[in-house]
């Protein structure tokens, strides 16, 4: 599988990082050293196992890991290498009951620290706002505020976040890089699985017993909230059921 550990272990010593935030000048400096020693060679690119080992020497204490609970895959490959890592879960309110059953047992299993992050309004306060079902009138401006807002409130005391960005999920992600300064969010964005296909991801969950949302093999290739998800047909792009009959395909979060 092209670029999926096995039994690759990376070895780093311990690293020496101040606790204070660095500056962007000095975080830019991180993603200039990664792309000239580990992403320098253009016959091979480093693997989820090297990516995060080098993610957790570099940000020691400062790194968070967000998951959208489709499977506890990236929660388990980072935290081999910075146990008690924080796991952001953006809670809109509108998650599946298995997505939430996934993230309890994520936090259950693994050696990592749940940060449940919630959106400024409960659901019943944006309704009584902007009227019930906006993600039906406006699915925009709901995702804005029940996920992009939050996740950029609670991203301001990292360093760097680690995505399970994937360049097969779609063209918009098709040129996705393994590390990068992230402009929108003022940090080091870092995608170790970029290069996997949903296969490759499901074959690591079941080598390492790793926990998988049911509604993956019920025909939700890509979860979001339940009022904007739909299953997926054989041979069908695997985010065509994400905001079906819009023409938006991102929640806002990656672009």
């Amino acid at each position: 599988m092209s670029g999926t550990p096995t039994s690759t272990r990376v070895t780093l010593a311990t690293p020496k990082v101040p606790r204070r935030r660095r500056s962007e000048a000095e975080l830019k400096a991180v993603v200039d050293d990664f792309n000239a020693t580990l992403g320098a060679d253009p016959r091979r690119e480093p693997t989820a196992d090297e990516v995060a080992a080098w993610a957790a020497f570099h940000f020691d204490g400062t790194l968070a890991v967000a998951c959208s609970m489709a499977d506890a895959v990236l929660p388990h490959v980072v935290s081999r290498f910075a146990p008690g890592v924080d796991v952001i879960f953006l809670d809109t309110g509108y998650h599946f009951s298995d997505t939430l059953v996934t993230r309890d047992i994520v936090a259950e299993d693994l050696p990592i620290t749940l940060v449940n992050v919630l959106p400024e309004l409960t659901v019943a306060e944006q309704d009584e706002k902007y009227g019930a079902r906006l993600y039906e009138r406006d699915p925009a401006l709901c995702c804005q505020m029940r996920k992009v807002e939050p996740l950029a409130r609670s991203l301001g005391s990292y360093e760097a976040w680690v995505t399970g960005v994937r360049r097969e999920e779609s063209e918009t992600r098709a040129e996705t890089p393994l590390v990068s300064w992230d402009e929108k969010n003022g940090l080091v964005k870092i995608n170790p699985i970029a290069a996997w296909t949903f296969d490759e991801v499901i074959t690591y969950a079941e080598e390492h017993r790793v926990e998988v949302n049911s509604l993956l093999s019920d025909g939700y290739p890509s979860i979001g909230c339940e009022p904007c998800t739909r299953r997926v047909a054989p041979g069908e792009d695997p985010r065509a059921g994400r905001w079906a009959g819009f023409a938006k395909t991102e929640c806002g979060l990656h672009t």
